[in-house]
């Protein structure tokens, strides 16, 4: 599944190639995309080839093919549903939802990336069953997690997280989130002054360096479920 973004970018990708015979500039995806940074374009790309939708041609500038179109990958998987963008849970307070088994419904959201990041789903539908007691106060929500970024801290992809809502975490703590107010990643927390560093638990991925105004804090990891 793509993001908003990324399917923007794609189908814009494609089309100055059919117009023209060649990709589009950082400079000119920037602008199409209405975005401020081409950093933000590179790592659209970089996710694009990761998902083996587009490929650089080796020695050669400005030079991307489309390998597929997301249309025609939701059908070989039965789905041609694109991930909305920004990520926003509207998780509901621990008063008054514990159960008389001593359990409280809270909603599961869709798939959060421990990987390369990527927007989350909302999905009101569908809830999780956790024991009061393993909850303090405050409000949560659930998140499945997508990819092995985080399996070093014990996260492994397709696990289940409990996430206590905040907009503020201290340096170590595995958090939700948003960058640029349009994706969505579970990474560890580290500050240095205004730059914020997302660093995953796994060598095969790199600590990624944000400056002020671009992380926003969604919530806290608290609890995991796995099912065996």
């Amino acid at each position: 599944m793509l993001t908003k973004k990324q399917h923007q970018l794609l189908h814009f990708i494609k089309e100055r190639v059919e117009a023209t015979g060649i990709s589009p500039s950082f400079e000119e995806m920037k602008e199409a995309l209405n975005l401020k940074s081409k950093s933000g374009i590179h790592r659209l790309i970089t996710a694009l080839e990761e998902r083996g939708f587009i490929r650089r041609l080796p020695h050669r500038a400005r030079a991307l093919e489309v390998l597929k179109m997301p249309e025609l990958a939701a059908a070989a998987a039965g789905s041609s549903k694109v991930i909305h963008t920004d990520f926003r849970p509207k998780p509901r307070p621990l008063k008054g939802l514990e159960a008389q088994d001593g359990t409280i419904e809270l909603p599961l959201h869709g798939r959060i990336a421990a990987g390369t990041p990527i927007e989350a789903l909302q999905d009101n539908g569908t809830s999780l069953a956790v024991p009061a007691s393993l909850l303090s106060g405050g409000e949560h929500y659930a998140l499945e997690v997508a990819g092995d970024s985080m399996v070093d801290a014990g996260i492994r992809d397709g696990d289940t997280i409990v996430i206590r809502r905040c907009e503020t975490a201290d340096n170590g703590d595995i958090i939700v989130a948003l960058i640029d107010q349009q994706e969505a990643t579970l990474k560890r927390l580290r500050r240095k002054g205004d730059l914020v560093a997302l660093e995953a638990a796994n060598p095969a991925y790199e600590t990624k360096i944000f400056g002020p105004g671009r992380v926003k804090i969604q919530g806290r990891l608290v609890g995991l479920y796995r099912k065996y």
